[in-house]
Formats: C-alpha cells, sequence, structure tokens
C-alpha cells in the first residue's frame, strides 16, 4: 500500500523518463523500512531458541520448530497432582495425602521451550501468549462440565509490581474458549504477602500457604475449574481447592500449562 503511494507521487512530481526507475527505488525503500519497522514493534526472535522469528511461521512469539517440541505429557499421570507416571492412576505421595480435587491435570513438562514460554508470560511481559497455551489448556481438560473458572490468585502488590497475574490471563482466555465464565471474585488471596512457593523448598511450601486463600459463599454448590501456569508440588492448588471445599463448591478440577517433574 505504501509502494503504490509512493508511485503515484512520484509519478506527478519527476519527469516521465525518470518514474519507472526512481518509483522501483522509493518501492524498495518503502518495503525495507517497512520490514525494519515490523521487527521494531513486533518480537522478531523466538523466545524458545532466540532465532529470527518468521512472521508467517509461528505461534505468539514461539517459532513453529520450537511450538511443535514442547514437552507434551502423553502417558499416564496422576489423577491428584499430574505426575507423570509409568503405570497407575495416582503417585505414591498422593495416596496418603491426596489433593481436594475430583481431578488436576497438566499439558506439558516444565523444561525446555515450555519452561522459556512460562518464564516469558510471567517475567517478560509476554502476556499476548495467553490464547496459545489456552489452547493448551483446552487439549488437555477430562470434562467441561463447570460454572466457573477461576485462577490462582496473586498478591495484589505482585500483580501490581508485575502489572498483570498470569494465570488470570489463561483463565479468562480458557474461559472464552470453553464458553465458562472465570470469575476471580469466587477466590482470593489473604493481604498478608508469603514467600514465593517457587524459592522454599517443598518441605516448607505446604505451610507458607495454609490459610493463603479464602473462597466466596457463591462457591456454594458449584463446580470449579482451577487454573494455574505452573504445577510444582500442588500445595497451592491444594490450597485454593481447600477453601472453595470449605465454602460449599460441589466439585473442584484444577488444570495447569506445566508440570515440574
Amino acid at each position: 500500500m505504501g509502494a503504490n503511494i509512493a508511485k503515484r507521487f512520484i509519478g506527478v512530481i519527476l519527469l516521465p523518463e525518470y518514474n519507472v526507475r526512481v518509483q522501483r527505488r522509493i518501492a524498495s525503500a518503502l518495503s525495507y523500512f517497512g520490514r525494519e519497522a515490523l521487527r521494531i514493534v513486533l518480537p522478531s526472535w523466538c523466545i524458545a531458541c532466540e532465532r529470527e522469528l518468521p512472521l508467517g511461521d509461528r505461534t505468539a512469539s514461539c517459532c513453529a520448530a520450537c511450538w511443535a517440541s514442547l514437552p507434551r505429557i502423553s502417558g499416564a499421570k496422576c489423577v491428584s497432582c499430574a505426575l507423570p507416571l509409568p503405570a497407575g492412576e495416582i503417585c505414591i505421595d498422593c495416596l496418603t495425602s491426596p489433593l481436594p480435587v475430583d481431578w488436576c491435570e497438566a499439558w506439558g513438562a516444565y523444561r525446555g521451550p515450555l519452561e522459556r514460554l512460562l518464564h516469558a508470560l510471567k517475567f517478560q511481559r509476554h502476556d499476548f501468549l495467553d490464547d496459545a497455551l489456552a489452547a493448551l489448556l483446552d487439549e488437555t481438560l477430562r470434562d467441561r462440565d463447570f460454572d466457573a473458572v477461576v485462577a490462582v490468585p496473586m498478591h495484589r502488590a505482585k500483580e501490581r509490581k508485575r502489572g498483570y497475574n498470569q494465570a488470570e490471563l489463561l483463565a479468562r482466555a480458557l474461559g472464552r474458549r470453553i464458553h465458562v465464565a472465570c470469575d476471580m471474585a469466587l477466590l482470593t488471596r489473604q493481604r498478608r504477602e508469603r514467600a514465593t512457593q517457587s524459592r522454599l523448598p517443598k518441605r516448607d511450601r505446604a505451610a507458607n500457604v495454609v490459610g493463603a486463600f479464602a473462597a466466596s459463599p457463591r462457591a456454594d454448590g458449584k463446580s470449579i475449574l482451577i487454573v494455574d501456569d505452573i504445577c510444582t508440588t500442588g500445595e497451592t492448588l491444594r490450597a485454593c481447592a481447600a477453601a472453595l471445599r470449605d465454602a460449599g463448591a460441589s466439585r473442584v478440577c484444577a488444570v495447569a500449562v506445566a508440570k515440574a517433574v
């Protein structure tokens, strides 16, 4: 479009014998500057492999090759915490202390390109990855029989600093895909800021989130799906599900993009 405008303009102000030659130069220059401007405005490298990102062969800021190589968990998983299993339906840890959920799912393993994508979503403001990652969540759902979708809440101070809650972005995008409302008022986080779960040893994570969440009385009788980006030990999901159960939720399930293995 810019090249056509330039041709018309040049055709008016220049002598005829120079028109064709100059039009070509102007069109080439505009095309070059257009490509350079596009590289400035849009991410021009794959967030996973850092190679140049083809405009027509990408999913958000991930190239097609890296997206195809995301480490999906295709085998058996623990029904309680989504840990990959060689066989069976529940892992050893969950045999003695299962999460209070009907089921928990995770699309892939938290490593390689999937780890880098989720890191970009959380810390590099690649919030436009939400719908593409929600499509992965949609693929792994065991059913869609929910009255509401809710994300793991983030402390307000941390959300203000980051600019958004990545789990909420995923929950809203998934809700749009499965036609279930995302109701963030159903689950809230207490005001007291706690240590970041990912920085704590496994033995301290359960205690860190005890009483960290509160559920609305409106959860009573509802079937609710909890959404998070990463499930590590499952203790955050446990605390969220327990709060919803205590508020009377009839059914609670959970899904995450990735499971730490």
